[in-house]
Protein backbone atom coordinates (compact mmCIF):
# COMPACT_ATOMS: atom_id res chain seq x y z
CA UNK A 1 0.00 0.00 0.00
CA UNK A 2 1.43 3.37 -0.99
CA UNK A 3 2.34 5.96 1.88
CA UNK A 4 1.62 8.82 -0.27
CA UNK A 5 -2.40 8.84 -1.56
CA UNK A 6 -3.57 8.89 -5.42
CA UNK A 7 -6.71 10.65 -5.49
CA UNK A 8 -8.36 11.07 -8.66
CA UNK A 9 -11.51 13.99 -8.92
CA UNK A 10 -13.64 13.35 -12.22
CA UNK A 11 -16.00 16.05 -13.24
CA UNK A 12 -18.38 15.78 -15.92
CA UNK A 13 -17.37 18.32 -19.24
CA UNK A 14 -20.61 20.89 -19.06
CA UNK A 15 -22.78 17.95 -17.54
CA UNK A 16 -26.21 19.39 -17.89
CA UNK A 17 -26.11 20.38 -21.57
CA UNK A 18 -24.30 16.93 -22.33
CA UNK A 19 -27.04 15.24 -21.09
CA UNK A 20 -29.57 17.28 -22.86
CA UNK A 21 -27.54 16.78 -26.16
CA UNK A 22 -27.43 12.63 -25.20
CA UNK A 23 -31.52 12.99 -24.44
CA UNK A 24 -32.30 14.61 -27.63
CA UNK A 25 -30.36 12.75 -29.86
CA UNK A 26 -31.13 9.60 -28.38
CA UNK A 27 -35.25 10.61 -28.79
CA UNK A 28 -33.96 12.27 -32.76
CA UNK A 29 -31.35 11.27 -34.16
CA UNK A 30 -31.19 13.08 -36.50
CA UNK A 31 -30.98 16.27 -34.54
CA UNK A 32 -27.83 18.26 -34.22
CA UNK A 33 -25.54 17.92 -31.25
CA UNK A 34 -26.25 20.30 -28.90
CA UNK A 35 -22.41 20.15 -27.62
CA UNK A 36 -21.33 21.01 -30.93
CA UNK A 37 -23.32 24.57 -31.31
CA UNK A 38 -23.67 27.09 -29.29
CA UNK A 39 -26.30 26.36 -26.98
CA UNK A 40 -27.05 26.53 -23.52
CA UNK A 41 -30.13 25.16 -20.95
CA UNK A 42 -31.83 27.49 -18.07
CA UNK A 43 -34.65 29.24 -17.98
CA UNK A 44 -38.15 29.44 -19.74
CA UNK A 45 -37.62 28.20 -23.18
CA UNK A 46 -40.58 29.70 -24.61
CA UNK A 47 -40.92 33.22 -22.16
CA UNK A 48 -37.41 33.53 -22.33
CA UNK A 49 -36.84 34.01 -18.76
CA UNK A 50 -34.45 32.43 -16.03
CA UNK A 51 -31.11 31.75 -16.06
CA UNK A 52 -28.10 30.54 -17.64
CA UNK A 53 -27.19 26.80 -16.09
CA UNK A 54 -25.30 25.29 -18.40
CA UNK A 55 -23.81 26.15 -21.78
CA UNK A 56 -21.79 24.65 -24.52
CA UNK A 57 -18.13 24.75 -25.02
CA UNK A 58 -19.14 26.80 -27.80
CA UNK A 59 -21.14 29.19 -26.94
CA UNK A 60 -17.78 30.00 -24.40
CA UNK A 61 -16.92 31.43 -27.15
CA UNK A 62 -19.80 34.40 -26.91
CA UNK A 63 -18.94 34.58 -23.18
CA UNK A 64 -21.81 33.32 -22.32
CA UNK A 65 -22.02 32.80 -18.17
CA UNK A 66 -23.70 30.61 -15.90
CA UNK A 67 -25.90 32.32 -13.38
CA UNK A 68 -26.44 35.11 -16.11
CA UNK A 69 -30.15 35.77 -17.62
CA UNK A 70 -31.39 34.50 -20.94
CA UNK A 71 -31.70 37.60 -21.78
CA UNK A 72 -28.55 38.69 -21.81
CA UNK A 73 -27.20 36.20 -23.24
CA UNK A 74 -29.16 35.80 -26.05
CA UNK A 75 -28.02 39.61 -26.50
CA UNK A 76 -24.68 38.39 -26.29
CA UNK A 77 -25.09 35.27 -29.09
CA UNK A 78 -28.87 35.83 -30.58
CA UNK A 79 -28.21 32.50 -32.45
CA UNK A 80 -27.98 30.80 -29.13
CA UNK A 81 -30.08 27.20 -29.06
CA UNK A 82 -31.76 26.92 -25.44
CA UNK A 83 -33.28 23.89 -23.46
CA UNK A 84 -35.04 23.49 -20.64
CA UNK A 85 -33.69 21.81 -17.98
CA UNK A 86 -34.18 17.84 -17.49
CA UNK A 87 -33.59 16.57 -13.64
CA UNK A 88 -34.92 13.31 -14.91
CA UNK A 89 -32.29 12.63 -17.74
CA UNK A 90 -29.33 14.19 -15.01
CA UNK A 91 -30.75 11.82 -12.09
CA UNK A 92 -30.10 8.62 -14.83
CA UNK A 93 -26.52 9.63 -16.32
CA UNK A 94 -25.55 10.76 -12.80
CA UNK A 95 -26.35 7.34 -11.45
CA UNK A 96 -24.85 5.72 -14.46
CA UNK A 97 -21.71 7.68 -14.31
CA UNK A 98 -21.38 6.70 -10.18
CA UNK A 99 -22.27 3.24 -10.78
CA UNK A 100 -19.19 3.10 -13.78
CA UNK A 101 -16.82 4.43 -11.39
CA UNK A 102 -17.42 2.59 -8.24
CA UNK A 103 -16.02 -0.89 -10.38
CA UNK A 104 -13.06 1.11 -10.87
CA UNK A 105 -12.72 2.01 -6.96
CA UNK A 106 -15.00 1.75 -4.44
CA UNK A 107 -13.76 4.58 -2.27
CA UNK A 108 -15.56 6.70 -4.03
CA UNK A 109 -17.11 10.15 -2.89
CA UNK A 110 -19.94 11.73 -4.69
CA UNK A 111 -19.84 15.74 -3.74
CA UNK A 112 -22.41 16.50 -6.22
CA UNK A 113 -24.73 15.20 -9.42
CA UNK A 114 -21.41 15.71 -11.84
CA UNK A 115 -18.52 15.04 -9.83
CA UNK A 116 -16.98 12.76 -7.81
CA UNK A 117 -13.33 11.90 -5.88
CA UNK A 118 -11.99 8.03 -5.91
CA UNK A 119 -9.16 7.10 -3.70
CA UNK A 120 -7.08 4.92 -6.00
CA UNK A 121 -3.85 4.53 -4.32
CA UNK A 122 -4.01 0.66 -4.22
CA UNK A 123 -4.43 0.39 -7.67
CA UNK A 124 -1.48 2.24 -9.01
CA UNK A 125 1.99 2.24 -8.44
CA UNK A 126 3.64 5.87 -9.79
CA UNK A 127 2.21 8.51 -11.52
CA UNK A 128 2.41 7.84 -15.10
CA UNK A 129 0.42 4.25 -14.00
CA UNK A 130 -2.21 6.98 -12.37
CA UNK A 131 -2.41 8.96 -15.77
CA UNK A 132 -3.21 5.36 -17.45
CA UNK A 133 -5.80 4.91 -15.21
CA UNK A 134 -7.15 8.24 -15.85
CA UNK A 135 -6.83 7.79 -18.95
CA UNK A 136 -9.12 4.53 -19.12
CA UNK A 137 -11.97 5.95 -17.09
CA UNK A 138 -12.55 8.61 -19.22
CA UNK A 139 -12.55 6.46 -22.07
CA UNK A 140 -14.54 4.28 -20.38
CA UNK A 141 -17.25 6.86 -19.71
CA UNK A 142 -17.30 8.01 -23.03
CA UNK A 143 -17.50 4.60 -24.90
CA UNK A 144 -19.93 3.21 -22.40
CA UNK A 145 -21.98 6.56 -21.73
CA UNK A 146 -21.33 8.87 -24.00
CA UNK A 147 -20.08 12.31 -22.18
CA UNK A 148 -16.59 13.54 -21.40
CA UNK A 149 -15.03 14.07 -18.46
CA UNK A 150 -11.84 15.24 -17.18
CA UNK A 151 -9.63 13.64 -14.12
CA UNK A 152 -7.62 15.88 -11.84
CA UNK A 153 -5.14 13.86 -10.26
CA UNK A 154 -2.93 14.58 -6.73
CA UNK A 155 -2.20 13.36 -3.17
CA UNK A 156 -5.32 15.04 -2.32
CA UNK A 157 -8.82 16.41 -3.23
CA UNK A 158 -7.65 19.73 -2.93
CA UNK A 159 -4.88 19.53 -6.10
CA UNK A 160 -7.21 16.67 -7.13
CA UNK A 161 -9.84 19.22 -8.02
CA UNK A 162 -7.65 22.18 -9.21
CA UNK A 163 -6.11 20.00 -11.72
CA UNK A 164 -9.76 18.85 -13.27
CA UNK A 165 -10.63 21.82 -13.62
CA UNK A 166 -7.21 22.54 -16.15
CA UNK A 167 -7.92 23.07 -19.60
CA UNK A 168 -11.08 20.93 -21.21
CA UNK A 169 -13.32 19.11 -22.29
CA UNK A 170 -12.09 15.32 -22.03
CA UNK A 171 -8.36 15.90 -20.72
CA UNK A 172 -6.36 14.18 -17.73
CA UNK A 173 -4.23 16.56 -15.69
CA UNK A 174 -1.71 16.20 -12.82
CA UNK A 175 -1.12 18.52 -10.21
CA UNK A 176 1.27 16.61 -7.90
CA UNK A 177 3.36 19.22 -4.78
CA UNK A 178 6.42 19.43 -6.93
CA UNK A 179 3.95 20.77 -9.61
CA UNK A 180 2.50 23.65 -7.59
CA UNK A 181 4.63 27.00 -8.36
CA UNK A 182 4.37 25.77 -12.22
CA UNK A 183 0.95 25.06 -12.69
CA UNK A 184 -1.18 26.43 -9.86
CA UNK A 185 0.70 29.48 -8.52
CA UNK A 186 0.65 31.82 -11.58
CA UNK A 187 -3.21 31.46 -11.93
CA UNK A 188 -5.36 34.31 -10.44
CA UNK A 189 -6.72 33.95 -7.26
CA UNK A 190 -10.32 33.22 -8.34
CA UNK A 191 -8.97 30.14 -9.55
CA UNK A 192 -8.44 29.20 -5.98
CA UNK A 193 -10.92 26.60 -5.00
CA UNK A 194 -13.03 27.67 -2.06
CA UNK A 195 -11.97 31.54 -2.35
CA UNK A 196 -15.50 33.31 -3.24
CA UNK A 197 -15.70 36.91 -4.93
CA UNK A 198 -15.94 38.64 -1.82
CA UNK A 199 -12.52 36.90 -0.26
CA UNK A 200 -10.77 37.69 -3.82
CA UNK A 201 -11.59 41.33 -4.03
CA UNK A 202 -10.45 41.48 -0.65
CA UNK A 203 -7.09 40.17 -1.25
CA UNK A 204 -6.65 42.05 -4.46
CA UNK A 205 -7.01 44.89 -2.43
CA UNK A 206 -3.86 44.49 -0.29
CA UNK A 207 -2.14 43.77 -3.77
CA UNK A 208 -2.43 40.04 -3.79
CA UNK A 209 -3.81 38.88 -7.38
CA UNK A 210 -2.23 35.07 -8.09
CA UNK A 211 -2.53 32.02 -5.70
CA UNK A 212 1.72 32.56 -5.66
CA UNK A 213 1.16 35.54 -4.17
CA UNK A 214 -1.69 34.04 -0.95
CA UNK A 215 0.78 31.65 -0.54
CA UNK A 216 3.68 33.47 0.61
CA UNK A 217 1.28 36.08 2.64
CA UNK A 218 2.08 35.24 6.05
CA UNK A 219 -0.44 33.60 7.83
CA UNK A 220 -0.94 36.03 10.72
CA UNK A 221 -1.66 38.76 7.76
CA UNK A 222 -4.18 37.05 5.97
CA UNK A 223 -5.98 35.93 9.14
CA UNK A 224 -5.65 39.24 10.49
CA UNK A 225 -7.52 40.77 7.06
CA UNK A 226 -10.13 37.72 6.82
CA UNK A 227 -10.45 35.90 10.25
CA UNK A 228 -9.06 33.15 11.84
CA UNK A 229 -10.34 30.36 9.79
CA UNK A 230 -10.72 31.98 6.67
CA UNK A 231 -7.19 33.10 6.86
CA UNK A 232 -6.28 29.65 7.69
CA UNK A 233 -7.79 27.74 4.63
CA UNK A 234 -6.74 30.20 2.06
CA UNK A 235 -3.00 29.74 3.54
CA UNK A 236 -3.43 26.10 3.59
CA UNK A 237 -5.00 25.49 -0.13
CA UNK A 238 -2.88 28.31 -2.10
CA UNK A 239 0.48 25.82 -0.71
CA UNK A 240 -1.32 22.82 -2.17
CA UNK A 241 -2.00 21.46 2.02
CA UNK A 242 -5.82 19.80 2.14
CA UNK A 243 -6.04 16.94 4.87
CA UNK A 244 -9.41 15.57 3.90
CA UNK A 245 -9.77 12.01 3.05
CA UNK A 246 -12.15 10.83 0.49
CA UNK A 247 -15.19 9.32 2.32
CA UNK A 248 -17.35 6.60 0.74
CA UNK A 249 -20.23 7.71 2.08
CA UNK A 250 -21.44 11.15 1.64
CA UNK A 251 -21.96 13.33 4.51
CA UNK A 252 -25.17 14.05 6.55
CA UNK A 253 -26.88 17.02 4.69
CA UNK A 254 -26.75 19.82 7.37
CA UNK A 255 -30.01 21.32 5.36
CA UNK A 256 -32.16 20.66 3.37
CA UNK A 257 -33.65 23.28 0.50
CA UNK A 258 -35.49 23.93 -2.58
CA UNK A 259 -35.68 26.91 -4.68
CA UNK A 260 -37.51 27.62 -7.66
CA UNK A 261 -36.21 30.43 -10.60
CA UNK A 262 -39.93 32.07 -11.54
CA UNK A 263 -40.32 32.30 -15.56
CA UNK A 264 -41.78 35.85 -15.03
CA UNK A 265 -40.84 38.28 -11.79
CA UNK A 266 -43.59 38.41 -9.09
CA UNK A 267 -43.61 41.93 -7.55
CA UNK A 268 -46.80 41.07 -5.31
CA UNK A 269 -46.93 39.03 -2.19
CA UNK A 270 -49.91 37.26 -3.10
CA UNK A 271 -47.97 35.80 -6.52
CA UNK A 272 -45.18 35.24 -4.02
CA UNK A 273 -47.16 32.96 -1.28
CA UNK A 274 -48.15 30.02 -3.82
CA UNK A 275 -44.76 29.49 -5.05
CA UNK A 276 -43.53 29.52 -0.93
CA UNK A 277 -46.73 26.72 -0.14
CA UNK A 278 -45.47 24.34 -3.29
CA UNK A 279 -41.71 24.84 -1.88
CA UNK A 280 -42.74 24.27 1.33
CA UNK A 281 -44.34 20.50 0.71
CA UNK A 282 -41.32 19.75 -1.53
CA UNK A 283 -38.98 20.25 1.54
CA UNK A 284 -41.25 18.28 4.05
CA UNK A 285 -41.41 15.41 1.40
CA UNK A 286 -37.66 15.34 1.07
CA UNK A 287 -37.57 15.28 5.03
CA UNK A 288 -39.88 12.57 5.23
CA UNK A 289 -37.74 10.38 2.91
CA UNK A 290 -34.49 11.11 4.71
CA UNK A 291 -36.16 10.58 7.96
CA UNK A 292 -35.13 14.34 9.46
CA UNK A 293 -36.49 17.07 11.17
CA UNK A 294 -35.68 20.56 11.15
CA UNK A 295 -35.92 23.24 13.42
CA UNK A 296 -35.19 26.50 11.74
CA UNK A 297 -37.01 27.47 8.87
CA UNK A 298 -35.29 29.77 6.28
CA UNK A 299 -36.63 31.74 3.35
CA UNK A 300 -34.37 32.83 0.52
CA UNK A 301 -35.39 35.89 -2.28
CA UNK A 302 -32.99 36.99 -5.28
CA UNK A 303 -34.19 40.25 -6.37
CA UNK A 304 -34.65 41.04 -10.20
CA UNK A 305 -31.17 42.74 -9.75
CA UNK A 306 -29.85 39.62 -8.61
CA UNK A 307 -29.72 40.28 -4.99
CA UNK A 308 -29.85 37.63 -2.73
CA UNK A 309 -31.57 37.99 0.86
CA UNK A 310 -32.61 35.58 3.33
CA UNK A 311 -34.37 35.06 6.80
CA UNK A 312 -34.66 32.58 8.98
CA UNK A 313 -37.10 31.69 12.26
CA UNK A 314 -36.16 28.56 14.75
CA UNK A 315 -38.68 26.69 16.01
CA UNK A 316 -39.30 25.60 19.44
CA UNK A 317 -39.01 22.00 18.61
CA UNK A 318 -37.81 20.54 15.33
CA UNK A 319 -40.66 19.48 12.38
CA UNK A 320 -41.15 18.14 9.62
CA UNK A 321 -44.70 18.68 8.76
CA UNK A 322 -45.16 20.39 5.00
CA UNK A 323 -47.85 22.85 7.21
CA UNK A 324 -46.10 24.45 9.93
CA UNK A 325 -42.79 25.12 7.21
CA UNK A 326 -45.34 26.57 5.41
CA UNK A 327 -47.12 28.35 8.10
CA UNK A 328 -43.58 29.84 9.23
CA UNK A 329 -41.82 30.75 5.69
CA UNK A 330 -45.21 32.32 4.90
CA UNK A 331 -44.79 34.58 7.87
CA UNK A 332 -41.21 35.43 7.26
CA UNK A 333 -42.55 36.53 3.53
CA UNK A 334 -45.14 38.70 4.65
CA UNK A 335 -42.08 40.46 7.17
CA UNK A 336 -39.84 40.54 4.35
CA UNK A 337 -42.00 41.07 0.52
CA UNK A 338 -43.73 44.17 1.34
CA UNK A 339 -40.88 46.58 1.95
CA UNK A 340 -39.39 44.97 -1.00
CA UNK A 341 -42.11 45.95 -3.09
CA UNK A 342 -42.58 48.98 -2.04
CA UNK A 343 -39.32 50.07 -2.97
CA UNK A 344 -40.35 48.74 -6.78
CA UNK A 345 -38.79 45.55 -6.44
CA UNK A 346 -39.09 42.23 -8.08
CA UNK A 347 -38.17 38.94 -6.84
CA UNK A 348 -37.23 36.26 -9.86
CA UNK A 349 -36.30 33.10 -7.42
CA UNK A 350 -38.08 31.91 -3.80
CA UNK A 351 -36.41 29.08 -2.39
CA UNK A 352 -37.60 27.95 1.18
CA UNK A 353 -35.11 25.03 3.25
CA UNK A 354 -34.58 23.69 7.09
CA UNK A 355 -31.98 22.97 8.74
CA UNK A 356 -30.32 21.97 12.38
CA UNK A 357 -31.55 18.66 10.98
CA UNK A 358 -31.82 15.53 13.24
CA UNK A 359 -33.06 11.82 13.27
CA UNK A 360 -35.89 12.46 15.61
CA UNK A 361 -34.06 11.04 18.69
CA UNK A 362 -34.23 12.67 22.02
CA UNK A 363 -35.54 15.78 20.67
CA UNK A 364 -37.41 18.45 23.20
CA UNK A 365 -41.58 17.43 22.95
CA UNK A 366 -43.36 20.49 21.38
CA UNK A 367 -46.17 20.43 23.94
CA UNK A 368 -48.28 23.10 22.00
CA UNK A 369 -47.72 21.19 18.98
CA UNK A 370 -48.75 17.97 20.36
CA UNK A 371 -51.92 19.39 22.25
CA UNK A 372 -52.96 20.78 18.93
CA UNK A 373 -52.44 17.25 17.26
CA UNK A 374 -54.32 15.81 20.33
CA UNK A 375 -57.22 17.81 19.76
CA UNK A 376 -57.44 17.32 16.06
CA UNK A 377 -57.21 13.54 16.61
CA UNK A 378 -59.89 13.38 19.69
CA UNK A 379 -62.12 15.97 17.39
CA UNK A 380 -61.59 13.26 14.34
CA UNK A 381 -62.61 10.53 16.82
CA UNK A 382 -65.45 12.37 17.95
CA UNK A 383 -66.72 13.09 14.19
CA UNK A 384 -66.34 9.15 13.39
CA UNK A 385 -68.61 8.48 16.01
CA UNK A 386 -71.37 10.99 15.49
CA UNK A 387 -70.86 9.82 11.62
CA UNK A 388 -71.08 6.25 12.34
CA UNK A 389 -74.33 6.88 14.24
CA UNK A 390 -75.74 8.93 11.54
CA UNK A 391 -75.37 6.40 8.75
CA UNK A 392 -76.97 3.47 11.45
CA UNK A 393 -79.51 5.54 11.63
CA UNK A 394 -80.25 5.88 7.96
CA UNK A 395 -79.58 2.67 7.08
CA UNK A 396 -82.35 1.84 9.38
CA UNK A 397 -84.97 4.02 7.78
CA UNK A 398 -84.10 2.77 4.82
CA UNK A 399 -85.12 -0.56 5.51
CA UNK A 400 -87.81 0.27 6.91
CA UNK A 401 -89.02 2.97 4.37
CA UNK A 402 -87.45 2.20 1.21
CA UNK A 403 -84.10 3.02 -0.61
CA UNK A 404 -83.14 6.83 -0.65
CA UNK A 405 -86.11 7.96 1.55
CA UNK A 406 -83.42 10.16 3.18
CA UNK A 407 -81.02 11.85 1.07
CA UNK A 408 -77.64 13.58 2.33
CA UNK A 409 -77.85 17.48 1.84
CA UNK A 410 -76.33 18.78 -1.41
CA UNK A 411 -75.44 22.05 0.59
CA UNK A 412 -76.92 24.65 -2.03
Amino acid sequence: MNDKRTIFHVDVNSAFLSWSALKKLKDDPDSVDLRTIPSAVGGDVKTRHGIITAKSIPAKKYNIQTGEPVVKALQKCPQLVMVPSDFETYHYYSGALMELLFQFSPILQQVSIDEAFLDVSDLVSDRASAVLLADRIRETVFDTLGFTVNVGISENKLLAKMASDFQKPDRTHTLFPDEIPQKMWPLSIEKLFGCGKATSVKLQGIGIHTIGEAASMPLQTLQSLLGEKAGLYIHNSANGISTSPVRPEREKAKSISNEITLSKDVSTLEEALPFIKKLSVKVAGRMAKASVMGQTVSLLIKTSDFKRISRQFSLRAATNRADVIEKTACQLAKHLLPELFQEGTSIRLIGVGISKLNDGENMQLDLTAWAEEKQDLESNKEKRKKQKVMNDLMKEIDTRFGQGTIQKGTGR
